[in-house]
């Protein structure tokens, strides 16, 4: 894997042969115009992880690519790129850096063995700092650690085998400013949140502008997180009923509706599949009965799945909706699942949302309508 490598004053010519790259993917489909919605064109990541690299009485933030060719038994060389700034990541993760790695050489316990660091900032300038150690973190190391916490007015997490130690809080809020409204998140250390937060934002007001007038029914989110969608999207709608697997992802999402003031969502630990039997009254049990199915009239179904896409079963499933809403953060899943989708369904907007420049991944939005008579 390359590390990108930033060059602002080239982002126009990158993002429209991206552009170009995603028109000719779907050039088999009847797409409207693409809606292309750039980022800004460095210090774009609120969140990233380094290696800590130690060499004799040093020590310096790395990351590795892998180098063409085969190294010894078969397996690809990595070279370990050491980096003191990231143009990739925010600037605050910018700012400490430096100060970071200046207290990691002047103490011994803050620097031995530690593996790892990753960062998790907001856009108003919150930092939550992970240490990483192959060692147990003590006493010694916490007093050290929690002034380190004071005099970069930072949070701090150790961690090490079977120990997770929470200096302050585990959590970070960030606010996200979206058609003149401010929506407030909790992000969890160590677990899912859009890492480019600039384009998180229009994502969020795209998905609002293709889901507006739908107060009189009611959506169904699968994948929902913490509810990065869900709160942006509650007030289009009568009721929301969201679903999602992981259970600090439900938590957040419970901590976001209530810091929110949303109060017509019910967000249900469960899997895309269980919630699909629920829905054909295959899937009994406490959580389907909180549900209370019968009482929602659906219109739209708001999916934003993992890199594999949708199997079939789960795109016959979405294809019994009005309308689809899909957000997809790999352009090739996406392309078959619309094979299947627009038997049904007539693609009615379609976006790109540029969250990773100077990279080929690409982010993508589509809205889909029911075709007459099917």
């Amino acid at each position: 894997m390359a590390i990108p490598q930033v060059e602002p004053q080239h982002y126009d010519a990158q993002l429209a042969a991206k552009r170009d790259a995603v028109t000719h993917l779907f050039a088999a489909f009847d797409t409207p115009a693409l809606e292309v919605h750039d980022s800004p064109p460095s210090h774009y990541r609120q969140r990233c992880e380094f290696r800590l690299w130690h060499e004799g009485d040093d020590v310096f933030y790395a990351m590795f690519e892998v180098e063409a060719g085969e190294g010894d038994n078969g397996r690809k060389n990595k070279r370990t790129v050491r980096l003191d700034q990231y143009a990739v990541a925010s600037e605050a993760i910018n700012a400490l850096m430096p100060p970071l790695r200046e207290a990691f050489l002047a103490s011994e316990t803050l620097r031995r063995k530690l593996f790892q660091i990753e960062f998790l900032t907001t856009l108003s300038g919150e930092a939550l700092v992970t240490l990483v150690y192959h060692r147990p973190l003590d006493d010694v190391w916490e007093a050290e650690a929690r002034a380190l916490e004071q005099s970069l007015g930072i949070m701090i997490i150790g961690r090490s085998r079977k120990q997770r130690l929470v200096l302050t809080r585990d959590h970070v809020w960030e606010h996200l400013h979206v058609d003149g409204k401010a929506f407030a998140y909790q992000q969890v250390e160590n677990s899912f949140t859009q890492p480019n937060a600039q384009v998180c934002q229009k994502m969020l007001a795209w998905a609002r502008d293709v889901t507006a007038g739908s107060q009189a029914q009611d959506l169904v989110e699968l994948y929902c997180g913490n509810g990065n969608f869900t709160i942006a999207l509650a007030e289009n709608f009568r009721r929301v009923l969201a679903t999602e697997i992981s259970r600090t992802s439900v938590a957040s999402a419970q901590v976001n509706l209530q810091a929110n003031n949303v109060d017509n969502v019910h967000v249900a630990r469960m899997s895309a599949e269980d919630f699909a039997l629920a829905l054909k009254g295959e899937k009994h049990g406490r959580r389907v009965a909180e549900m209370a199915l019968d009482g929602y009239d659906f219109s739209t179904v708001l999916v934003d799945p993992p890199r594999a896409g949708l199997d079939d079963a789960s795109c016959a499933q979405i294809s019994g909706y009005e309308r689809i809403v899909y957000i997809s953060c790999n352009p090739e899943t996406l392309a078959q699942n619309l094979g299947l989708l627009t038997r049904t369904h007539r693609i009615e907007r379609f976006a790109l949302f540029d969250q990773f420049p100077f990279t080929d991944h690409c982010e993508c939005g589509v809205m889909l309508t029911r075709r007459e008579n099917v």
